[in-house]
Protein backbone atom coordinates (compact mmCIF):
# COMPACT_ATOMS: atom_id res chain seq x y z
CA UNK A 1 0.00 0.00 0.00
CA UNK A 2 1.62 3.33 -0.89
CA UNK A 3 0.72 6.00 1.35
CA UNK A 4 0.04 9.62 -0.08
CA UNK A 5 -0.05 13.18 1.21
CA UNK A 6 -1.93 15.75 -1.07
CA UNK A 7 -0.62 19.28 -0.90
CA UNK A 8 -2.38 21.98 -2.96
CA UNK A 9 -4.30 25.26 -1.50
CA UNK A 10 -7.12 24.59 -3.73
CA UNK A 11 -9.50 22.34 -1.75
CA UNK A 12 -11.05 21.19 -4.76
CA UNK A 13 -8.08 19.84 -6.76
CA UNK A 14 -7.44 17.77 -3.74
CA UNK A 15 -10.99 16.33 -3.71
CA UNK A 16 -10.38 15.57 -6.74
CA UNK A 17 -7.53 13.74 -6.25
CA UNK A 18 -8.35 11.95 -3.34
CA UNK A 19 -11.21 10.91 -5.18
CA UNK A 20 -8.96 9.57 -8.21
CA UNK A 21 -6.75 7.51 -5.75
CA UNK A 22 -9.33 5.77 -4.08
CA UNK A 23 -10.03 3.94 -6.99
CA UNK A 24 -6.84 2.27 -6.76
CA UNK A 25 -6.72 -0.28 -4.46
CA UNK A 26 -2.75 0.06 -3.74
CA UNK A 27 -2.90 3.78 -2.81
CA UNK A 28 -4.40 5.35 0.19
CA UNK A 29 -4.71 9.27 0.82
CA UNK A 30 -3.50 9.61 4.37
CA UNK A 31 -3.15 13.40 4.63
CA UNK A 32 -4.11 16.69 2.96
CA UNK A 33 -2.49 20.16 3.64
CA UNK A 34 -2.59 23.62 1.95
CA UNK A 35 0.80 24.44 2.38
CA UNK A 36 4.53 23.25 3.19
CA UNK A 37 4.03 24.63 6.94
CA UNK A 38 0.88 22.33 7.63
CA UNK A 39 2.50 19.01 5.69
CA UNK A 40 5.35 19.61 7.68
CA UNK A 41 3.32 19.97 10.67
CA UNK A 42 1.70 16.73 10.35
CA UNK A 43 4.34 14.60 9.13
CA UNK A 44 5.41 13.71 12.79
CA UNK A 45 1.96 12.23 13.13
CA UNK A 46 1.23 11.06 10.09
CA UNK A 47 3.72 9.13 8.19
CA UNK A 48 3.96 8.29 4.37
CA UNK A 49 5.31 7.78 1.36
CA UNK A 50 4.31 10.41 -1.27
CA UNK A 51 3.85 13.81 -1.08
CA UNK A 52 2.23 15.04 -4.26
CA UNK A 53 2.35 19.05 -3.60
CA UNK A 54 1.72 22.09 -5.97
CA UNK A 55 4.72 24.23 -6.53
CA UNK A 56 3.17 27.70 -6.09
CA UNK A 57 1.43 27.95 -2.43
CA UNK A 58 0.69 30.66 -0.18
CA UNK A 59 3.33 30.48 2.85
CA UNK A 60 6.07 27.74 2.13
CA UNK A 61 5.63 26.56 -1.57
CA UNK A 62 6.57 23.59 -3.63
CA UNK A 63 10.27 24.48 -4.06
CA UNK A 64 10.90 25.43 -0.57
CA UNK A 65 9.25 22.43 0.80
CA UNK A 66 10.65 19.85 -1.25
CA UNK A 67 14.20 21.31 0.24
CA UNK A 68 12.78 20.77 3.64
CA UNK A 69 11.27 17.28 2.96
CA UNK A 70 14.47 16.40 0.93
CA UNK A 71 16.38 17.28 3.95
CA UNK A 72 14.09 16.18 6.97
CA UNK A 73 12.24 13.30 5.75
CA UNK A 74 14.35 11.67 2.84
CA UNK A 75 12.25 8.68 2.74
CA UNK A 76 9.44 10.51 1.11
CA UNK A 77 9.24 11.04 -2.46
CA UNK A 78 8.23 14.01 -3.44
CA UNK A 79 5.87 14.17 -7.33
CA UNK A 80 5.39 18.01 -8.41
CA UNK A 81 2.00 18.66 -10.05
CA UNK A 82 1.42 21.63 -11.16
CA UNK A 83 0.75 23.75 -14.46
CA UNK A 84 4.17 25.55 -14.78
CA UNK A 85 6.32 24.41 -17.70
CA UNK A 86 9.50 26.11 -17.18
CA UNK A 87 12.44 24.20 -17.73
CA UNK A 88 14.38 26.34 -15.14
CA UNK A 89 11.88 25.74 -12.89
CA UNK A 90 11.21 22.24 -13.39
CA UNK A 91 15.48 22.04 -13.10
CA UNK A 92 15.29 23.76 -9.75
CA UNK A 93 12.34 21.65 -7.62
CA UNK A 94 14.11 18.35 -9.51
CA UNK A 95 17.22 19.60 -7.83
CA UNK A 96 16.24 19.99 -4.83
CA UNK A 97 15.34 16.41 -4.66
CA UNK A 98 11.77 16.22 -6.06
CA UNK A 99 11.48 12.52 -7.83
CA UNK A 100 8.70 13.42 -9.99
CA UNK A 101 7.06 15.92 -12.06
CA UNK A 102 3.50 15.91 -13.85
CA UNK A 103 1.91 18.96 -15.23
CA UNK A 104 -1.86 19.46 -14.25
CA UNK A 105 -3.25 18.90 -17.11
CA UNK A 106 -2.06 15.28 -17.74
CA UNK A 107 -4.57 12.26 -17.39
CA UNK A 108 -5.40 10.71 -14.38
CA UNK A 109 -3.70 7.53 -15.26
CA UNK A 110 -0.83 9.11 -15.82
CA UNK A 111 -0.98 11.35 -12.32
CA UNK A 112 -1.67 7.57 -10.90
CA UNK A 113 1.49 5.96 -12.80
CA UNK A 114 3.91 9.24 -11.47
CA UNK A 115 3.06 8.48 -8.07
CA UNK A 116 3.57 4.79 -8.83
CA UNK A 117 6.76 5.17 -10.20
CA UNK A 118 8.31 7.57 -7.93
CA UNK A 119 6.71 5.00 -5.11
CA UNK A 120 8.87 2.17 -6.21
CA UNK A 121 12.24 4.25 -6.32
CA UNK A 122 12.11 5.53 -9.79
CA UNK A 123 12.17 9.49 -11.26
CA UNK A 124 8.89 10.77 -13.55
CA UNK A 125 8.67 13.40 -16.13
CA UNK A 126 4.96 13.53 -17.57
CA UNK A 127 4.82 12.83 -21.32
CA UNK A 128 3.82 15.73 -22.59
CA UNK A 129 6.80 17.75 -20.78
CA UNK A 130 9.17 14.96 -22.33
CA UNK A 131 8.25 15.30 -25.61
CA UNK A 132 8.39 19.58 -25.47
CA UNK A 133 12.17 18.67 -24.34
CA UNK A 134 13.02 16.22 -26.99
CA UNK A 135 11.59 18.36 -29.60
CA UNK A 136 13.89 21.38 -28.25
CA UNK A 137 16.87 18.76 -28.61
CA UNK A 138 16.05 17.72 -32.47
CA UNK A 139 15.34 21.17 -33.16
CA UNK A 140 18.66 22.99 -31.83
CA UNK A 141 21.75 20.61 -33.56
CA UNK A 142 24.59 22.45 -32.22
CA UNK A 143 26.99 23.23 -34.92
CA UNK A 144 29.95 20.92 -35.16
CA UNK A 145 33.14 22.01 -33.86
CA UNK A 146 35.64 24.54 -35.65
CA UNK A 147 38.46 22.19 -36.28
CA UNK A 148 42.09 23.82 -35.34
CA UNK A 149 43.82 25.61 -38.22
CA UNK A 150 47.18 26.01 -36.90
CA UNK A 151 46.69 29.75 -37.56
CA UNK A 152 45.49 29.44 -41.52
CA UNK A 153 43.17 31.61 -42.91
CA UNK A 154 40.21 30.56 -43.87
CA UNK A 155 41.15 30.54 -47.79
CA UNK A 156 44.52 28.88 -47.08
CA UNK A 157 42.82 25.89 -45.12
CA UNK A 158 40.57 25.85 -48.51
CA UNK A 159 43.70 25.51 -50.59
CA UNK A 160 45.14 23.02 -48.06
CA UNK A 161 42.38 20.88 -48.31
CA UNK A 162 42.27 20.66 -52.11
CA UNK A 163 46.21 20.53 -51.67
CA UNK A 164 45.88 17.26 -50.03
CA UNK A 165 42.86 16.05 -52.46
CA UNK A 166 46.06 15.75 -55.24
CA UNK A 167 44.82 18.98 -57.17
CA UNK A 168 47.67 20.82 -58.86
CA UNK A 169 48.13 24.65 -59.03
CA UNK A 170 46.08 25.32 -62.34
CA UNK A 171 43.14 22.72 -61.11
CA UNK A 172 42.84 24.72 -57.10
CA UNK A 173 42.87 28.12 -59.09
CA UNK A 174 40.38 27.30 -61.64
CA UNK A 175 38.18 25.44 -59.16
CA UNK A 176 38.56 28.61 -56.87
CA UNK A 177 38.22 31.13 -59.53
CA UNK A 178 41.24 32.83 -59.20
CA UNK A 179 44.70 33.05 -60.55
CA UNK A 180 47.88 29.98 -60.13
CA UNK A 181 50.10 33.10 -59.17
CA UNK A 182 47.65 33.67 -55.74
CA UNK A 183 47.33 29.94 -55.19
CA UNK A 184 50.97 29.55 -55.16
CA UNK A 185 51.06 33.10 -53.07
CA UNK A 186 48.91 31.12 -50.74
CA UNK A 187 50.66 27.55 -50.47
CA UNK A 188 53.86 29.52 -49.38
CA UNK A 189 52.01 31.28 -46.65
CA UNK A 190 50.96 27.76 -45.39
CA UNK A 191 54.43 26.03 -45.37
CA UNK A 192 55.69 29.23 -43.25
CA UNK A 193 53.25 29.07 -40.80
CA UNK A 194 53.42 25.18 -40.43
CA UNK A 195 57.01 25.15 -40.69
CA UNK A 196 56.43 22.31 -43.57
CA UNK A 197 59.32 21.91 -46.07
CA UNK A 198 57.53 20.22 -48.96
CA UNK A 199 54.14 18.70 -49.96
CA UNK A 200 54.50 15.84 -47.73
CA UNK A 201 55.39 16.75 -45.18
CA UNK A 202 52.49 19.70 -45.14
CA UNK A 203 50.12 16.94 -45.69
CA UNK A 204 51.31 14.75 -43.24
CA UNK A 205 50.80 17.62 -40.57
CA UNK A 206 47.36 19.05 -41.29
CA UNK A 207 46.37 15.32 -40.52
CA UNK A 208 48.21 14.66 -37.67
CA UNK A 209 46.56 17.90 -36.64
CA UNK A 210 43.06 17.13 -37.98
CA UNK A 211 43.18 20.00 -40.39
CA UNK A 212 41.86 18.07 -43.28
CA UNK A 213 37.88 17.02 -43.64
Amino acid sequence: MIRLFLVDDHAVLRHGLRALFQQDPFLQVVGEAENGEQLLAQLPTTPCDVVLLDLHMPGLDGLATTERLHVEYPQVRVVVLSMVDNERAIGQVLAAGASGYVLKNAGPDEIVVAVRAVAAGRRFLCSELGLSMLNRVLTCVPEPPARPSGGLSAREQEILQLVAEGLTTAQIADKLFTSPRTVETHRQNIMEKTGARNTAALIKTAVSQGWLT
